[in-house]
């Protein structure tokens, strides 16, 4: 008697999770705060939008950037780490071996079993065995900088978007209440699907996300009020 038993695990969406999530969310937050601050300080409607576009475009060309030299960096590392390792491979075959095989023998087979996995997995593919069970990198979790950087920069115009199109159509004197009411049901829905989808618990998602935009909003109006000027 068989049972069909699979596991769901959600580890492998982390990486475009997070890329996802963290460009959306900075660009309804760090826009819907931008055009808050702005119309907290009176300034008319074409200064607004015109803000709030300026920090959609260089919102996201800054979070290309930064997400392409960061993970370019990782990439570097783990090129580096993969050439130290195929150069000792190269040199101290057998010594590597010992140190595939202490590795499995750590996590709890034995000795000599330990060694005979370490043998057949280095028969097979040396380098791809030391880079995920020495190293840790994997196929699933090393750096795609290109990727990276175009998939943060569309998820932040994607969630920049939100903010200037509603103060668009909002009436001037609305916007300190309607950009951040919409910001934050879109935030919450965010926040909350994400926790879902990497398997953690929705409501604590959604009110860890609008508790800390709520905050950035409230201080950028501030600010706006504190300077006020009629632009």
């Amino acid at each position: 008697m068989s049972s069909a038993h699979k596991e769901h695990h959600k580890v492998h969406r982390s990486g475009r999770l997070r890329a996802a999530v963290l460009g959306a969310n900075d660009g309804i937050v760090s826009t819907a705060s931008l055009i808050v601050g702005i119309a907290a300080a009176q300034a008319g409607k074409e200064s607004i939008l015109l803000a709030g576009t300026a920090g959609l475009v260089a919102g996201a060309m800054s979070m290309a950037a930064g997400e392409y030299v960061s993970v370019k960096s990782q990439e570097d590392t783990e090129q580096a780490d993969l050439e130290l390792e195929r150069h000792a491979l190269e040199l101290y075959r057998d010594e590597e071996v010992l140190e595939l095989a202490a590795i499995y023998q750590n996590r709890g087979l034995e000795k000599q079993l330990a060694l005979e996995v370490a043998r057949q997995l280095m028969e097979h593919d040396a380098l791809g065995a030391h880079a995920r069970d020495e190293i840790g990198i994997t196929d699933e979790l090393s750096a795609h900088p290109i990727q990276a950087a175009v998939w943060s920069a569309i998820a932040f115009s994607i969630g920049a978007a939100v903010p200037v199109l509603g103060a668009s159509l909002a009436p001037t004197a609305t916007l300190l209440w309607f950009v951040p009411l919409l910001s934050i049901l879109l935030l919450g829905t965010l926040g909350a699907t994400a926790a879902k989808v990497g398997g953690a618990s929705p409501l604590r998602g959604a009110l860890r996300v609008c508790f800390w935009s709520l905050i950035a909003m409230g201080l950028t109006a501030a600010v706006g009020r504190l300077f006020e000027v009629t632009l």
